[in-house]
């Protein structure tokens, strides 16, 4: 009988709101004794950081202890050392005995500012965001698509973003079933924190600089850069936008496309139910009851598919629209990404 593999060292850098979803969603995932954060860099002070843990606007009350110590946090009495440095190199990762850095800062996406965690010590990176390019990371990882990919090798790794979780599954199983000519993405995403609730000085693109509650906002999107480099076979032929709404959580795309093969309604809807029940049944939902985007808050799936929104216009034209949780459903996909390639570099080195 193999003896059992310790537990996996993570360490958070950036605890904001992907990074406290990621250790709230380890609280209580099937994943939890398998996967142990030991330490966070954050530059907040530690008594914030033990409250917006404990009080979450969004997810609600955290479901177990949370106290802050001396040097760090303590969830459920088991201790995490807290930093609070800006910059990857002002902390001793080899220090904290980390396997794998969680990066959720969003600051850093091309290589040489990624080498600077490794090279302070930093064995492994996964990253809450795309790289800057493809070839700023070893690989993007969008779990149910090419999770096989890693070999235990990589130091760099991206698990893509929310938006491309939702939709790369969805657009695969269309194209295996009916050919995709063309695509069309709208993002309808809820408010992040580069947008100020009042107009503000708040960032160089001035659509952002107004309030983000009192508008739907056009903003820039790479959505279809990244799905083109997650399914290379769509190269050219995936156009996107995107739009925040004054809405806190959960988002969704509007998703157009054109087939090369004759699509209807109920195909389209059967393929993709289908598959909500089997082959990818912990990624994907389906339903078609009145939904408003609150009744997916907090929803683990990368994607629930609402079939009564599915239209076809002619036999070789579709839309459809996809809900996704875009903090709770990404956090959950990391912490997955974390143990497969946990697995494949344990593997690699045995």
């Amino acid at each position: 009988m193999p003896l059992p593999r310790p537990p996996l060292r993570l360490a958070i850098n950036g605890y904001g709101r992907i990074g406290r979803c990621v250790l709230r969603a380890l609280h209580t995932s099937p994943l939890a004794e398998r996967l142990h954060v030991v330490a966070i860099n954050e530059p907040a002070d530690l008594a914030s950081m033990a409250y917006l843990t404990e009080f979450d606007s969004t997810h609600g009350r955290f479901p177990g202890r949370v106290d802050a110590g001396a040097d760090g946090l303590r969830i459920d009495g088991r201790e995490i050392r807290v930093t609070h440095a800006d910059t990857p190199q002002a902390v001793d990762w080899a220090d904290l005995d980390i396997d794998l850095l969680v990066e959720c800062s969003g600051v850093y996406g091309q290589r040489p500012a990624l080498q600077d965690f490794l090279d302070s010590g930093c064995p492994r990176l996964l990253l809450s965001h795309p790289g800057a390019s493809a070839d700023d990371v070893d690989a993007t990882i969008i779990t149910g698509i090419n999770e096989d990919r890693l070999t235990g090798e990589e130091r760099l790794v991206s698990a893509g973003s929310c938006t491309t979780n939702a939709i790369v599954p969805v657009l695969d199983l269309l194209d295996a079933a009916f050919g995709i000519d063309q695509v069309l993405l709208t993002t309808l995403h809820s408010v992040m924190n580069d947008q100020p609730l009042i107009d503000a000085y708040h960032h160089t693109d001035l659509r952002r600089t107004r309030s983000a509650m009192q508008s739907i906002i056009p903003v820039s999107t790479g959505l279809a850069r990244g799905v083109e480099r997650l399914l290379p076979r769509l190269a050219g032929r995936v156009s996107a936008k995107a739009i925040r709404v004054p809405t806190l959580n959960v988002s969704a795309i509007d998703l157009t496309i054109s087939t090369r093969q004759p699509v209807d309604r109920n195909a389209i809807n059967a393929l993709l139910r289908d598959a909500s029940q089997h082959r990818l049944a912990h990624l994907l939902a389906y339903s078609e009851a009145p939904h408003a985007s609150i009744d997916f808050n907090h929803d683990p799936h990368s994607a629930i598919v609402d079939g009564s929104q599915t239209r076809t216009g002619g036999s070789h034209l579709a839309n459809l629209f996809v809900w996704f949780d875009n903090e709770w459903g990404f956090a959950n996909r990391m912490l997955e990404v974390a143990d497969h390639w946990s697995r494949r570099w344990t593997d690699y080195h045995l």
